[in-house]
């Protein structure tokens, strides 16, 4: 292999960014199994709902299968949280559907949720403050550091924000006409077939993003190293304060 081939420190480091971001991204937005869940109870409404105009029924079999995977998540003693907001979200859209008695319903508190987290994304990058830097800091163990700290990474996450709140946004403006003027099952599809590609396109951007951004300031290993410096620095003035105390005491007997 010559010098030309040999990979340099640039390179490797650039890839174990890029490989820690992939698995942060994947561990804070669910992975396969979280879109998974995100998808199937509106997909099994739609279509139950869609064959028999049924919305009972439809609405009971999406509740259901929210609780099936949150069942399953605990029985393998996995992390619930995506599983869980999937159950609340069918909830809150079962209660609405039977308060009315209008199967549309059902989604609206969905696309409720998705305008304002679009308003926050883009609201809190026009504060400094963006909403992906406040989600994933912890992830990174780098917390808020980024804000003050690390200006490439506050850039990164301000970015991501963005287009977040865009790609969101660009994606209610399709819904909330199609509530007002499509029937049930339109709406349905429509919206499943909305749900995975802006999700997998933010991803991407915000992967973008950070895999060029400067890597995460790791707090946590800094105030563990804090930590021990500070169980060295009173072991070492034990050990100066005991020896002054020993010294002191063989003069004494001298």
């Amino acid at each position: 292999m010559t010098s030309l081939d040999k990979p340099t420190t640039e390179d490797t480091s650039a890839d174990d960014a890029r490989a820690v971001t992939e698995a942060a991204l994947f561990e804070a937005f669910g992975g396969v199994r979280g879109m998974v869940e995100t998808v199937l109870p509106g997909l099994l409404f739609v279509s139950i709902y869609t064959v028999n105009k049924d919305l009972h029924m439809s609405a009971i079999a999406a509740l259901a299968v929210s609780l099936v995977m949150v069942v399953v998540r605990l029985a393998m003693k996995d992390t619930v949280k995506h599983a869980f907001s999937g159950v609340f979200g069918v909830a809150f859209g079962v209660v609405f559907a039977m308060m009315t008695g209008n199967a549309k319903d059902f989604y609206l508190p969905g696309m409720l949720y998705t305008l304002g987290l679009a308003l926050a994304y883009i609201v809190t990058a026009m504060a400094g403050v963006p909403l992906i830097g406040l989600m994933l800091g912890p992830v990174f163990k780098e917390n808020l550091s980024w804000r003050t700290r690390n200006p490439g990474r506050k850039k990164a996450y301000t970015k991501a924000s963005w287009a977040w709140g865009l790609i969101l946004l660009g994606k209610s403006a399709i819904l909330f006409p199609l509530y007002w003027w499509a029937d049930t099952t339109q709406l349905g599809w429509v919206l499943i077939a909305l749900k995975i590609p802006p999700f997998l396109l933010a991803v991407y951007l915000t992967w973008v993003f950070l895999a060029k951004a400067p890597p995460p300031i790791d707090v946590f290993a800094e105030m563990e190293a804090e930590e021990r410096a500070e169980e060295e620095r009173k072991a070492a003035a034990a050990r100066e304060n005991g020896e002054t105390t020993t010294a002191g005491r063989h003069r004494r007997e001298s």
